[in-house]
């Protein structure tokens, strides 16, 4: 494709995202295909990657750089993680050839919170990019969080990935809305009941016992089964919000919210509610200059 430089691509669990990309980084063509790692039978990505998204994108002769879950035992090959504190360089060095011009990101790995190590796969590439962007942001310490299925918050020290921890609100949410005694098929679109779910999360202490509320305030309280979605949802990123900044020692006055728009709003309502500063910037332009800038480093 004419003016095309670089196939660049974000495959997770159940997705692909691809670009083609300049030489300036700009997206020449975009394309989204059904080929995430867990649709895949093993050995699989490497053929698809051939036979769909290099035609798909008429990027058959591009060099390809790929982050994700493409790089677990799930996708093409297990690409070793790349120990915190991790730079943009440090990740260029440690990109991984699995053929002719296609390298794998590393995920990041560091000491987790109960003695086992935390680890991604993915972020680390939007991280970089949010800095690649915004390089004034390469010096002094920020929070970043990356809401998600699996929401990570990072510590961020001049430039590098310093550490981070893991919460799993997004997938607890999933796993009570569809297999606990507060399933639901309603949508999460209930503000009020999303704003007294962020009350009732409290400090984030004692999750379980607070649950609990998103039950009894229906068949007790007179709430309606309906609004259940949005109040566990408020509750979970209420508690989250509360608790976890903590386990990096962090008490912020200001958060880095990097993501899907939708999912950054609830957590910046939560986030403003306790009187934080946030800021708000979009996931897949993160993603696209990760990628562009660890391929121009290595």
């Amino acid at each position: 494709m004419a003016g095309a430089a670089l196939l660049a691509c974000d495959w997770g669990t159940t997705n692909l995202r691809a670009w083609t990309l300049d030489g300036q980084g700009a997206v020449v063509a975009q394309r989204d295909f059904p080929l995430g790692v867990s649709r895949l039978a093993p050995g699989e990505a490497a053929k698809r990657f051939d036979t769909e998204v290099r035609p798909g994108l008429g990027a058959q002769d591009l060099p390809a750089i790929l982050c994700g879950m493409v790089g677990s035992n799930l996708g093409w090959t297990a690409v070793p993680y790349a120990d915190c504190p991790a730079s943009l360089d440090d990740l260029a060095k440690a990109l991984t050839e699995v053929a002719d011009r296609i390298r794998i990101v590393p995920g990041v790995r560091c000491p987790g919170i109960a003695g086992a190590p935390d680890v991604m796969r993915g972020e680390e590439t939007q991280i970089l990019g949010w800095l690649a962007r915004h390089p004034i942001r390469r010096a002094g310490r920020h929070l970043l969080c990356h809401p998600g299925t699996h929401a990570k918050w990072v510590r961020i020290e001049d430039g590098r990935i310093a550490r981070f921890v893991t919460a799993m609100t997004g997938e607890l949410f999933g796993v009570l809305g569809q297999h606990s005694v507060l399933k639901s098929d309603a949508p999460a679109d209930d503000e009020a009941a999303f704003d007294e779910g962020l009350a009732a999360a409290g400090e984030g202490d004692a999750l379980a016992a607070r649950l609990f509320s998103a039950r009894a305030r229906v068949v007790g309280g007179g709430a309606t089964a309906e609004s259940t979605p949005s109040y566990l949802s408020g509750l979970l990123i209420g508690a989250e919000v509360a608790g976890v900044p903590r386990l990096l020692g962090e008490a912020p006055q200001a958060v880095v919210l990097l993501g899907d728009a939708a999912l950054c709003e609830r957590y910046r309502r939560a986030l403003v509610g306790q009187g934080v500063e946030v800021e708000v910037f979009d996931g897949e332009a993160a993603a696209i200059a990760g990628l562009f800038a660890l391929g121009a480093a290595s």
